[in-house]
């Protein structure tokens, strides 16, 4: 038995669930999501309130084909895309040394300031999905997925 599916199918389990939970989470609070990606002040007000829009549902749709193993390789691509512009606006954010909540998961909106331990969590956080993106990006093979089912009719 190698362990090497076995991890795969780890992370994109892992994967999956947390860009699920986050888009569901914004999903019905797409202005709020806006407004949260506004409080980063790195893209215009018009440009935050399209990326507020339209994110929920792209992390959705990469969390499903994570979670059922389709298109694995380019999902992760785009996951690994994903958490490292998140990675840079976090990181951007405490540098300027705003105090916002991420919004990762929902919500966001200003917090009182000290946030350094919160940022610090959520880097870590999406540093660790990062990690799993990439492996999953090199190594797409896992188990229960559909991406084995389509190879295996595509082979006959």
């Amino acid at each position: 038995m190698r362990l090497t599916p076995w991890l795969g199918t780890l992370a994109r389990l892992v994967l999956g669930t947390a860009f699920v939970w986050a888009g569901l989470a914004k999903v019905t609070d797409v202005a709020g999501s806006g407004r949260a990606v506004a409080l980063y002040e790195i893209v215009s007000p018009q440009a935050a309130r399209l990326i507020g829009a339209e994110l929920p549902f792209v992390e959705i749709a990469l969390g499903i084909l994570l979670l059922i193993g389709l298109g694995t390789r380019v999902a992760a691509v785009m996951t690994a895309g994903l958490l490292a512009v998140y990675l840079a606006a976090i990181a951007s954010v405490w540098a300027r040394g705003l105090s916002i909540g991420c919004g990762c998961f929902g919500g966001g909106g200003t917090v009182s300031s000290g946030a350094a331990l919160g940022y610090l969590v959520d880097i870590v956080r999406d540093a660790v999905l990062l990690i799993a993106a990439c492996y999953l990006a090199w190594r797409p093979v896992t188990r229960y997925g559909l991406d084995r089912r389509v190879l295996a009719v595509g082979e006959t």
